[in-house]
């Protein structure tokens, strides 16, 4: 009797049936940050940083890497995301904000539900602008509009600035600019801008500030800035209007104003981080309060900062509310976002 006592006392010491609950699910496992861009674009820069930083404060410090998956305007890696990635917490992609029109027009290499993502958090918020070469015979946003051959902007997939911006200016504006479509990443319509293949491309004002060859170009004066998209004037672009003065300039309908706040809300999205859909409770709230953590970590921010990187985070549940939200279209909007996105 005290013989079977002492060995059922021994079992409930060393022997937990629990033990495994307790051991963090993240120890010794990798997670995989899927970029939708090219190596060396802004995406991929904040997704390096963010793999250096994040994995301290998730419970059991797993690993993070970085895999580059361009294509279609971050079309390739959401889709892949969505439909091939397992919900186990070990995925997740940085993915271009305006994938959402894609599915509110119907497009059908759309394999997602924008509103069904989980949402992890956003690093950045973003305002957009259009640059020239300054060598180009269009100084103004009135020589684009007067001018009988239109100038060539690059362009990625429609879902990416280089392709929507150029479009709304149109819808907005009267801009007549003829898009080159097909590149696969960033860096190569900026070759393609300094090879005079193209003259223009709409980019981030953040990534204009952030990196070669933008650096450079403003240095020699290569590009001049005609159109920035913020209610205000950039501080770094105090001379250059915005499409909002344009607009009272050129006197926009407001049916076309009502667009431009469904196209530009993309901004408040920028840089989003996401997972499949139905992964853990547990497992989304370790990754929103980990990134969100990695947001103020002082080594984090000071990388940003050597980087010219910018950051104006959200959260994961602001995010997953504005998802829903954008999606909630009626009728008439989608059917004007179809004729500018055809």
């Amino acid at each position: 009797m005290k013989k079977s006592f002492l060995c059922a006392l021994l079992l409930s010491l060393f022997w937990n049936p629990n033990l495994k609950a307790q051991t963090p699910f993240y120890q010794g496992k990798t997670i995989k940050i899927v970029v939708g861009g090219g190596a060396g674009g802004a995406s991929d820069l904040y997704a390096r940083i963010i793999a250096r930083y994040m994995p301290k404060y998730i419970p059991g410090n797993p690993n993070i890497i970085v895999q580059n998956m361009p294509g279609a305007a971050t079309m390739i890696a959401a889709n892949y995301t969505y439909e091939v990635a397992k919900p186990d917490g070990l995925t997740i992609a940085s993915i271009f904000p305006a994938l959402y029109f894609d599915q509110l027009i119907g497009r059908s290499e759309v394999k997602f539900d924008w509103s069904q993502f989980t949402w992890i958090g956003n690093i950045d918020s973003e305002s957009h602008l259009l640059y020239m070469r300054a060598d180009a015979p269009y100084k103004t946003v009135d020589d684009i509009r007067k001018a009988s051959e239109h100038p060539k902007c690059g362009a990625t997939g429609t879902t990416s600035t280089s392709y929507y911006m150029p479009k709304l200016f149109g819808e907005l504006i009267g801009l007549k600019l003829n898009l080159v479509t097909g590149y696969r990443a960033a860096s190569e319509i900026d070759l393609a801008v300094e090879r005079g293949e193209v003259q223009c491309r709409a980019n981030t004002i953040n990534t204009f500030f952030a990196r070669e060859p933008f650096h450079t170009w403003r240095k020699t004066g290569f590009v001049r800035v005609l159109i920035q998209t913020g209610k205000k004037r950039d501080a770094r672009l105090s001379n250059v209007p915005t499409i909002y003065e344009l607009m009272d300039r050129y006197e926009t309908p407001e049916a076309s104003r009502r667009l431009a706040l469904v196209i530009l809300a993309a901004g408040d999205v920028a840089r989003p981080y996401v997972g499949p859909p139905g992964m853990r409770p547990d497992h989304v709230k370790m990754l929103r309060e980990a990134f969100m953590k990695t947001m103020n970590d002082a080594e984090f921010l000071s990388d940003v900062r050597e980087k010219k990187l910018e950051l104006d985070p959200s959260s994961g549940e602001q995010l997953e509310a504005l998802a829903k939200e954008v999606i909630a279209q009626p009728p008439q909007v989608i059917e004007r976002m179809r004729e500018l996105l055809p």
